[in-house]
């Protein structure tokens, strides 16, 4: 595991596992949203986002979270381990509700600055319907893409899963862990 993409809904822990994934292991972490978004909540240009994917994508090593559909073959392909957060809605909707009473008025750690934590209705309708909706497809794409070693797949989808798949990372030392 070199190469390590993870996906699923909001509110899953997907940043969370990479940063946990990063410090155990020293791999770099790229968090998506926190290259995509611009100060305001501002889309990066398609070509512009194309490119600064690209550069990322061609590191020897990483841990990147994030969903952004449009850009997921250029990163199945250059990835050589998907974790995919199949989490019950209702929990990633309670991390979500959580996490703005955390951060409300500062963004997250794994945001662009500027792009202060924030709730609309689209976004918990995402949330909501992400497993009925997105898993549907997503799931078999997914399943179809690791029959072909040394690609791998790995679902976590309870909190149990997560805590289990956390287990059998490499034990964090200090210095590790300040250094994430």
């Amino acid at each position: 595991m070199r190469r390590l993409l993870l996906i699923g809904p909001g509110g899953a822990g997907k940043s969370t596992l990479a940063c946990e994934i990063g410090a155990r292991t020293g791999l770099p972490v790229i968090h998506l949203d926190r290259l995509y978004w611009q100060p305001g909540w501002v889309e990066t240009p398609r070509e512009q986002w194309r490119e600064i994917l690209d550069e990322q994508l061609a590191r020897d090593a990483w841990v990147m979270d994030g969903n952004f559909g449009g850009t997921l073959e250029q990163r199945l392909a250059a990835c050589d381990t998907v974790i995919f957060f199949d989490l019950p809605p209702l929990l990633c909707l309670s991390r979500v509700l959580r996490r703005r009473l955390r951060y409300r008025g500062r963004h997250r750690p794994d945001m662009a600055p500027g792009c202060q934590e924030k709730i609309d209705l689209p976004f918990l309708w995402w949330i909501l319907s992400y497993r009925h909706r997105k898993r549907r497809s997503l799931l078999p794409r997914l399943r179809a893409w690791a029959e072909h070693p040394p690609r791998r797949l790995i679902v976590l989808d309870s909190v149990r899963a997560v805590d289990a798949f956390t287990a059998t990372l490499p034990a964090t030392d200090a210095k590790t862990a300040e250094s994430a």
